[in-house]
């Protein structure tokens, strides 16, 4: 699995995706607090795997991989919570949740391989 750039990276570009559509869905939010941490929490994972795939070495890049998926299950917390205090629909809830984990596991696949 090589790769020229971090931009090259699914995990990469569907966190930017994620990332995007969370901020269009609380557009309309009122609750600065969570609003605010929520998109901190997005905006984290993509820039952690671009922060680290930039630094130059494996135990640098596995280092930031694990920060990102840190900041993935913190933005799943925030999302069931948005959801059970009516700031994200059902639905929406769903489908966040549903690519966040599809986000850990593919930052789990890179950092397993690049433990090797």
């Amino acid at each position: 699995m090589t790769y020229c750039s971090f931009e090259e990276l699914d995990v990469w570009k569907r966190s930017c995706q994620l990332t995007v559509r969370l901020y269009e869905s609380l557009q309309d939010c009122s609750d600065f607090g969570l609003k605010d941490q929520m998109t901190r929490s997005a905006v984290s994972i993509p820039s952690n795997i671009a922060e680290g795939s930039e630094r130059g070495s494996n135990p640098e890049f596995i280092r930031f991989l694990h920060i990102a998926k840190g900041s993935a299950a913190e933005l799943r917390t925030q999302v069931y919570i948005a959801n059970r205090v009516g700031l994200l629909s059902t639905d929406t809830k769903n489908e966040l949740v549903s690519d966040l984990k599809q986000i850990s596991s593919m930052l789990q696949g890179l950092i397993n391989y690049y433990k090797t």
